[in-house]
């Protein structure tokens, strides 16, 4: 059973999760010293065992053998929804794949919240964990997805950060996407939560001055929509076509794109190598008429 807990406020906590907890033969937690504390606030004693990324492979055995044998065992994160940038993930494949049931109890989820209060397009979004932590795969991370929005991608996209890293993750952040709206949302239902909406620039300013504390997520706005460019005419288009097709090709080519008739685009093309031909002899002709008037017969001296 996956059971969701809270991000802050212990009264986020569902009557179906205490439940499950309390009933549960096994809880397996990301940090049994913090489960330990939410049990003890529950007032609930439960087994408690590690499973984290370092032992998550070596524990699954066991764990698969023990819901074979029909045990309730409840999966916890030190916060919010498992799974979501939290270890279970291997864990829950591993069940799936022999067929053994699954379950949610859902509650708070940290990188949703912060979508809701942060005022951006709350759908599509895209959640992306934890960004690398070195400073160069971190650019290349954020490159990457920018090159997926000039492919298409248009989402709020969602990261989570250690608050030592946020000036210069929202620096980084500001440098590859610009004067995009974003929101920083820290400690979310805690007694000091804090959401600021700015451009990027200016959180990474903000932040840059004032160092944060506590769990923090960050949403950045969608990408603006590109603005449609102007339809280019039917001789500019038939110039840049020219560059790289045969005449006949060209014409083709524009007529479909401008959706202008063949013929007209036919006529057009002819008009403008006609054109082409006089202005390439203009300059002979130029030269013709500004010759110097003929010199006059020699008249005999008065």
């Amino acid at each position: 059973m996956l059971v969701s807990t809270p991000i802050g406020n212990l009264g986020d906590i569902s009557e179906r999760a205490r439940a499950v907890l309390a009933a549960a033969d096994m809880v397996l937690c990301e940090d049994t010293r913090r489960t330990r504390r939410l049990c003890a606030a529950l007032g609930m004693h439960a087994r408690l065992v590690s499973l984290h990324e370092h032992n998550e492979a070596a524990r699954i055995p066991a764990i698969l053998n023990r819901l074979r044998e029909g045990r309730l065992l409840a999966l916890v994160s030190d916060a919010g929804t498992p799974l979501i940038s939290d270890p279970g993930y291997r864990l829950v494949r591993a069940a799936l794949a022999e067929g053994l049931p699954v379950h949610a109890v859902p509650g708070p989820n940290a990188a949703v919240t912060a979508l809701v209060l942060s005022g951006l397009p709350p759908a599509p979004f895209l959640f992306l964990g934890f960004p690398p932590a070195q400073a160069g795969q971190r650019v290349r991370h954020f490159r990457s997805i920018r090159k997926a929005e000039e492919a298409g991608l248009s989402a709020s996209l969602i990261w989570h950060e250690a608050p030592h890293r946020l000036a210069e993750t929202l620096a980084d952040l500001a440098a590859t996407f610009g004067e995009r709206n974003a929101a920083v949302a820290r400690e979310l239902t805690k007694r000091f939560e804090e959401v600021r909406r700015e451009k990027l620039p200016a959180l990474a300013a903000y932040y840059a001055a004032h160092p944060a504390r506590g769990e923090i997520t960050i949403v950045v706005g969608p990408a603006p929509e590109a603005r449609p460019s102007e339809p280019k005419s039917v001789e500019e288009a038939l110039k840049e076509a020219l560059q790289t097709h045969s005449m006949r090709d060209a014409v083709a080519l524009v007529a479909a794109t401008t959706g202008r008739p063949r013929s007209q685009v036919y006529a057009r093309a002819l008009a403008m190598k006609e054109e082409a031909g006089k202005d390439a002899a203009l300059p002979e002709s130029a030269e013709s008429a500004e010759s110097p008037e003929p010199v006059p017969k020699n008249t005999p001296d008065p």
